[in-house]
């Protein structure tokens, strides 16, 4: 038999392992957001081929034009070979002007999007956004201790679901993040969209492990309780891993043919189902076993030194 709950803390390791980089990366870059919550307006243009150009001098003409300081303008260009300008919010004009601009110094350009959004709504879906992660938490947890009310400590099995899908939660945005500085890529509304998704397939396999917890429990009544989760996980561990590949292997196909404008997205979810395909397994169940033992007063204690008569 394989013994996944006596590796418990290599697996805990494991986690913090991937999760650790990225809280770095939030702590020293924070999260690329894109205008759905910051505000402002974006602007990708595709200059002629072969030619060459330099941030600071895009950043210079943008200036020019717009009269924003340097801070409020931000030049990066893009995995498609566009240049992308970020600047606070401009009307059609002020775009019109910058076109002109960017013309008559690099030739033909041609504008691929323009988008504008004001700093109410973006600062409103901000909101929104952790508003609905926090809702959607709160709404798991109050709904498993409902389900599993007929098993003993059933607030155990809620609070380990959302502590599991705060893992994936936790992989997806540091990933983001890395990402954001690696390859410019930005949080949009999409992402929040990837997240919520993540979120209930995450709950949905935790929910599998559990629902088989719930039946040993009473199947092999007596049982020490480490036993009964490590079996009931591998009762599950096919079904899980069956279940997660098909939608993963749906995924890659998409993120190597669906085109660019769903890449970030399908990437985002990718992320996030193999996070979750672990976390359901790995950590979810093992912290009932923790919780069940009360391990954390041992964690910090020293061994107690085995005396020779």
């Amino acid at each position: 038999m394989i013994d996944i709950i006596g590796k418990r803390y290599w697996y805990f390791a494991l986690s913090l392992l991937v999760i650790i980089p990225g809280l770095i990366s939030l702590l020293v870059y924070g999260l690329p957001l894109a205008i759905d919550y910051t505000g402002g307006s974006l602007m990708e243009i595709r200059l002629p081929s072969g030619l060459a150009v330099s941030s600071e001098e895009v950043i210079e003409i943008v200036r020019q034009v717009t009269g924003f300081n340097v801070a409020d303008i931000r030049v990066q260009p893009s995995l498609q070979g566009t240049l992308i300008i970020r600047t606070r919010e401009i009307d059609a004009s002020m775009k019109t002007r910058l076109e002109e601009a960017l013309r008559s110094r690099y030739g033909e350009i041609a504008t691929e999007r323009f988008e504008s959004v004001g700093p109410t709504v973006g600062a409103e879906v901000t909101r929104g956004a952790l508003v609905a992660v926090a809702m959607a938490s709160l709404a798991i947890m109050l709904y498993l201790t409902f389900a599993f009310r007929h098993v003993p400590h059933a607030f155990r099995y809620g609070v380990a679901a959302v502590l599991a899908l705060l893992h994936d939660v936790a992989v997806v945005t540091g990933t983001a993040s890395i990402f954001g500085k690696v390859f410019g890529w930005e949080v949009d509304a999409l992402f929040l969209t990837a997240v919520l998704t993540v979120i209930g397939f995450s709950v949905h396999d935790s929910i599998v492990v559990f629902d088989r917890i719930r039946e040993n429990l009473i199947r092999y009544r007596g049982e020490p309780y480490d036993r009964i989760v490590n079996h009931s996980i591998l009762q599950t561990l096919d079904r899980s891993i069956n279940t997660q590949l098909t939608l993963i292997f749906t995924l890659v196909a998409l993120l190597l043919f669906g085109g660019t404008t769903i890449r970030q997205f399908v990437a985002t979810l990718l992320i996030g189902m193999i996070s979750g395909t672990y976390s359901s397994i790995f950590n979810a169940a093992p912290i009932l076993v923790v919780w069940e033992k009360r391990e954390w007063r041992n964690w910090f204690r020293r061994p107690v030194e085995q005396t020779v008569p």
